[in-house]
C-alpha cells in the first residue's frame, strides 16, 4: 500500500514537473506569433469584414452585426472559465498519468474518464451546431448554398486541419 502512494505521489509530482515546464516553453515559444496573429484578426475585424469563408457571401452590415454578436456570445464566456478549462485538463492527464503508471489496470477509472471526456467532446459538439444553425439563419438561402459550396471544396481540398496533421505526421516520422 505504501509503494502504491509513493508510486503514485512520484507520478503526479512528475507530471506537474513535465506540465510546468510545457507551458513555460509553450509560453516563450508562441509569444509573438500569438500577438501577431491576435493582431491580423483584430485589424481584419476592424475593417468591417467577415474572415474566411463568411467573408465570400457578400454580407449586409446588418448581417455582420448579428453573426458578429453571436460569435461574441458563444466567446465570451470561455475567456472567463479559461483558467477553470485548464485545471480540468490538468487533473485529467494527471488521472490518465496514474492510471497508465498504475501495476494493474483499472477498468471501471478508464471507464468513467472516457465517459467524462465524451460527455465533453458532445457538449462541444453541441455548441458548434447551435452556433452555426444560429449564424445560418441569419444569411439567406443563395448565402446558405453559397456556404456549403464553399465548405464542400475546401473538405474536398482538405483544408479541415490537414496542415496541423500533417505536420504532426512528419514529426513523428522524423522521431521527435
Amino acid at each position: 500500500m505504501k509503494k502504491l502512494f509513493m508510486g503514485s505521489v512520484l507520478a503526479i509530482s512528475s507530471v506537474f514537473t513535465v506540465t510546468a515546464c510545457t507551458s513555460v516553453n509553450a509560453t516563450t515559444d508562441t509569444a509573438p506569433t500569438t500577438s501577431k496573429m491576435q493582431k491580423h484578426h483584430k485589424e481584419g475585424m476592424n475593417k468591417g469584414g467577415m474572415r474566411g469563408p463568411m467573408a465570400q457571401l457578400d454580407l449586409t452590415a446588418e448581417q455582420q452585426a448579428q453573426i458578429k454578436a453571436i460569435m461574441q456570445e458563444k466567446y465570451s464566456g470561455y475567456k472567463n472559465d479559461r483558467t477553470k478549462y485548464q485545471a480540468e485538463r490538468a487533473q485529467m492527464q494527471q488521472q490518465m498519468q496514474a492510471l497508465t503508471n498504475a501495476s494493474t489496470l483499472n477498468n471501471a477509472a478508464v471507464n468513467r474518464l472516457a465517459d467524462q471526456q465524451a460527455a465533453k467532446t458532445k457538449q462541444r459538439f453541441i455548441e458548434r451546431i447551435e452556433t452555426q444553425h444560429a449564424i445560418s439563419q441569419v444569411l439567406t438561402t443563395e448565402q446558405r448554398a453559397k456556404m456549403a459550396q464553399l465548405k464542400s471544396e475546401r473538405q474536398a481540398k482538405g483544408h479541415h486541419g490537414s496542415k496541423n496533421r500533417n505536420m504532426h505526421s512528419k514529426h513523428q516520422q522524423q522521431g521527435m
